[in-house]
């Protein structure tokens, strides 16, 4: 497996050229041979995978597999160079079916937990999946790295900006390649879409928009109920203070309460602001404003489902981010996107690719190229091997998620956030510095 030529953390100085098209042209040409030849080398290592002592192949275990985290164990499978061996759930039925699943794909079962920290405990784990809970996913990034093992954490890196905080030197402590699953970090067009941000391709840029629009149902109100039998509750909340079970969340209607999810923002919003950060080349912002509110649907969501951010950088750069989840008309005809806008043009990302305009707002070109999971678990494969920081790493990863954390602070503390540059917290604000972290089930806090 090759390692990329084109890494994210590498940032052009190029200057603006006159001839940027045919520029362009090469570098997705050069871009698109090295992809194909990395996907005509795949059958080989997959002839050859039975042959590699067991050293040579990451054993994977992941946990939470309802949703992301049974595409995930597919992606794994897939991969000739990374081999599924545990699976955990606090759903026996997910677990099962996952695990049966993956018995007929790759020739043998994973073993079966419901405490990740018994699989941890195991040892015969290279790398940790995270894909439970948002509450879990620093925890367990944590755990991991504690343990010896890399982590695939899903998206956001953390709940809170202290937990993110936590995550990045979990991993620094541990020398763990720790990657986060914002999978548009190993797009190639849409990392040739930032390469042409950063080299000068639509000018001087100082603003980019991002957005993610849906039409989610309403989830009603819930009754407190016993847990299923298929369930393990206590092990669900895990590191969150104990609440009485309620029938209208589990497996994902969590995302809108507070105690254990981030709303949209922190859902959806970050894989666009993700891209708006990187673009824009920027770190931490200097100010915050959030507004919106909760309007659609009378039921238990305490997130809202309108919402826009407003991020100025002291760069002198402004980023913002609009979400509506009730409504599915975004802008440039895209549920989710991102757009920069330059002196000399502007680039919309969307779906797996972008389109490039002039200052006048003629097309000059439209590049597509290949999404989904496969790029981004190979890098992570690949950053284990050769010890090299990720497309996702921790660290870029938690200055992307702390954009969501911050946003959500303005919004439920209702003001404009001053925010110190070197820690990234709010300044002069109580009732939004309170939010920086969170309570833990006694037993459950964080240990690095």
């Amino acid at each position: 497996m090759n390692k990329r030529s084109q890494h994210p953390d590498v940032q052009s100085s190029l200057p603006a050229q006159p001839n940027l098209r045919r520029r362009d042209r090469r570098l997705f040409l050069k871009a698109g041979a090295a992809l194909g030849a990395t996907v005509a080398a795949r059958p080989v290592l997959a002839e050859t995978s039975a042959k590699k002592s067991p050293n040579e192949v990451i054993r994977v275990g992941i946990m939470g597999v309802n949703n992301r985290g049974a595409a995930l164990a597919k992606g794994f499978i897939k991969d000739p160079g990374s081999d599924v061996v545990a699976i955990c759930d606090v759903d026996s039925r997910a677990s099962e079916k996952v695990a049966a699943s993956a018995a007929d794909s790759q020739g043998h079962r994973p073993q079966t937990f419901v405490d990740v920290r018994k699989m941890l405990d195991e040892g015969n784990i290279d790398a940790l999946v995270v894909a439970a809970p948002n509450h879990w996913h620093a925890p367990a990034t944590i755990l991991g790295c504690a343990a010896g093992k890399h982590v695939y954490v899903e998206k956001p890196c953390s709940q809170t900006a202290e937990e993110g905080v936590l995550a990045v030197q979990a991993a620094r402590k541990h020398n763990r390649v720790v990657q986060m699953g914002s999978q548009r970090r190993s797009w190639p067009a849409v990392m040739q879409a930032i390469d042409l941000v950063h080299s000068g391709g639509i000018g001087k840029v100082s603003y980019s928009r991002s957005w993610y629009n849906n039409r989610r149902p309403s989830i009603g109100h819930g009754k407190t109920a016993a847990a299923p039998d298929w369930l393990n509750w206590d092990l669900w909340q895990g590191p969150a203070p104990r609440r009485e079970y309620v029938d209208n969340l589990i497996h994902y209607n969590w995302h809108w309460r507070w105690h254990w999810g981030n709303g949209e923002l922190g859902n959806n919003g970050i894989h666009v602001l993700d891209l708006a950060r990187w673009g824009l080349d920027v770190t931490t912002p200097s100010r915050v404003r959030a507004g919106g509110g909760k309007y659609r649907h009378d039921d238990d969501q305490e997130t809202p489902d309108t919402m826009m951010v407003t991020y100025d950088f002291p760069e002198g750069k402004t980023a913002t981010w609009e979400g509506l989840s009730w409504s599915p008309l975004g802008p440039h005809d895209a549920a989710v996107g991102v757009s920069f806008h330059g002196s000399e043009g502007s680039i919309i990302v969307r779906g797996n690719g972008f389109t490039r305009f002039d200052d006048r707002n003629k097309e000059i070109e439209t590049v597509n190229g290949e999404g989904g999971d496969t790029s981004h678990l190979a890098d992570f494969l690949d950053a284990i091997r050769t010890g090299r920081r990720p497309n996702a790493d921790i660290q870029e990863a938690h200055r992307s998620t702390l954009l969501c954390h911050l946003g959500n602070m303005a919004y439920r503390s209702s003001s404009e956030l001053e925010i110190d540059p070197a820690s990234g917290k709010p300044l002069g604000n109580p009732e939004a510095l309170a939010l920086w972290g969170r309570e833990y089930e006694p037993g459950w806090e964080p240990k690095v």
